[in-house]
């Protein structure tokens, strides 16, 4: 007799074509499993679990549609309603895109108003679309063994492989970023610092294209600092200019860390805008 799929952070939910959904049924009684019944959660978001476990094993890769909800609802064997309800919070939480007419598509950072999510240093004069991307010098990109620290950030063992990268982001010709990026080797296997400085579009972007990797939300901490000899050297500065130290932990699906990014933002002709709602 089905029961309500459990939930937890270690354990993804059971495969999409094996799980008969009679909770539609009002026939079924809840918590018949006995004096030791599982912890109620909703059809819709066992729904959106199911959904979720398929973005997350490239079911539809990014900017695909998905399923309508009568072929998801048929999937399930759940109502549209439900399906419906389900797809609405992975809309919320910028995983799918509704449009209008045409269905719903797994969100891209290849989509314009994606990009913005994330990117964030933004012009004092004008707008970062008629500013044009920064241009990249990639300074090193190899593979190491993750420090403590790393390793800890990236939910893997001290001493696993990373690709650990170095540059230098600029706009107008002047050095405006400098950032430090560490990513698990395993996922990121093979990547160069060609593919860094060369790929014309967003770096989430040609993350999800080579190596089917996309990141879903994103953490910061955000502080005032100088400078050491190096990074003011890199930077064309001197040690006495402030800066804006930006660390970003980056995650795919179900909260998997798959990026840690350390980053010095000048903001002389820039500034850091965040939006809240």
């Amino acid at each position: 007799m089905w029961q309500p799929v459990r939930h937890t952070t270690n354990h993804a939910p059971p495969a999409m074509s094996s799980l008969p959904f009679a909770a539609d049924n009002p026939a079924t009684p809840p918590g018949a499993a006995g004096a030791t019944t599982p912890a109620f959660s909703p059809l819709y978001q066992q729904i959106k679990g199911l959904i979720l476990q398929s973005l997350q094993q490239g079911e539809w890769k990014p900017g695909e549609a998905i399923p309508s909800e009568m072929e998801l609802a048929a999937r399930f064997r759940v109502s549209q309603g439900t399906v419906r309800k389900a797809i609405d919070e992975l809309a919320a939480e910028n995983l799918v895109m509704r449009r209008q007419g045409k269905g719903t598509f797994v969100a891209t950072h290849a989509e314009q108003h994606v990009q913005y999510r994330f990117l964030k240093l933004l012009p004092d004069t004008g707008d970062a679309r008629v500013e044009g991307p920064a241009q990249r010098r990639v300074i090193d990109c190899r593979r190491v063994r993750a420090s403590a620290d790393v390793a800890r950030t990236l939910a893997l063992r001290s001493g696993d492989p990373v690709m650990q990268a170095k540059r230098i982001l600029s706009f107008a010709g002047v050095p405006t970023i400098l950032e430090d990026i560490w990513l698990p080797g395993q996922a990121f296997k093979g990547l160069t610092a060609e593919q860094l400085a060369n790929y014309q579009g967003p770096t989430y972007a040609m993350f999800e294209l080579d190596f089917g990797v996309r990141m879903v939300r994103a953490e910061e901490k955000i502080r005032a600092v100088l400078p050491d000899a190096e990074q003011a050297q890199l930077l064309q500065i001197t040690p006495a200019t402030p800066l804006l130290s930006v660390e970003r932990i980056a995650y795919t699906y179900n909260d998997v860390p798959m990026e840690l990014r350390r980053g010095l933002y000048l903001t002389d002709t820039h500034h850091y805008r965040n939006e809240l709602s």
